[in-house]
């Protein structure tokens, strides 16, 4: 079987697969745009063969599923919210109708993976926006030593040292970041900064 998430563009990518025979399958309904699984993530709704070899609907798929050995299909929607995120596709080596209890339980095993990948997701934007903040407090502590360097070296206050900062960097097209970065480094010196605001 396989997971099958929508991406950014609003199309279906393989995520995951338990063998290379159903990536060969899974593969195939993608570049085909045809199979249990497309039409699946379609409509939202499970789709199930139990006999493929007597499925007309997707010739595509049924000639590269018998080829790996599968003989059923069921394709289950992954929701979010009401929305269709993705699938997961349980292959089957032999000819069997889904029961419904099977079909409840393949839902629910969907409605986990959804759940897991949901939780991945929040862990991974939770540590961008951790890197993010990161990144802003190193920002404003290094504009805020070089605000305190300038006020310092020419006897001016907190707000008329981050004028001085602000003008150099817009006169050169560069950021406050990267001037205070300079200034913590002594790449730029003081004088050359007021120097420059006189000129």
């Amino acid at each position: 079987g396989g997971l099958m998430l929508v991406d950014g563009a609003g199309e279906l990518q393989l995520m995951a697969s338990t063998s290379e025979a159903a990536v060969f399958v899974e593969i195939m309904q993608l570049n085909a745009s045809a199979g249990p699984c497309i039409d699946c993530f379609r409509s939202g709704v499970a789709v199930s063969a139990g006999d493929i070899s007597g499925s007309t609907v997707w010739p595509a798929f049924q000639t590269a599923a018998l080829e790996q050995g599968f003989h059923s299909v069921l394709a289950t929607p992954m929701r979010l919210r009401g929305k269709i995120i993705g699938t997961m596709n349980l292959f089957g080596a032999t000819v069997e109708e889904v029961s419904p209890r099977n079909a409840a339980v393949a839902q629910a095993l969907a409605d986990v993976a959804t759940i897991g990948i949901l939780q991945e997701r929040v862990i991974q934007e939770g540590h961008v926006v951790e890197a993010q903040l990161h990144r802003a407090l190193d920002s404003r502590i290094l504009i805020e030593q070089a605000k305190g360097v300038i006020a310092n070296e020419l006897s001016l206050s907190m707000d008329e040292a981050f004028a001085l900062l602000r003008k150099y960097a817009r006169d050169r097209n560069l950021t406050i970041r990267s001037v205070s970065e300079h200034i913590s480094n002594r790449e730029i010196t003081v004088q050359h900064i007021s120097a420059a605001s006189r000129a």
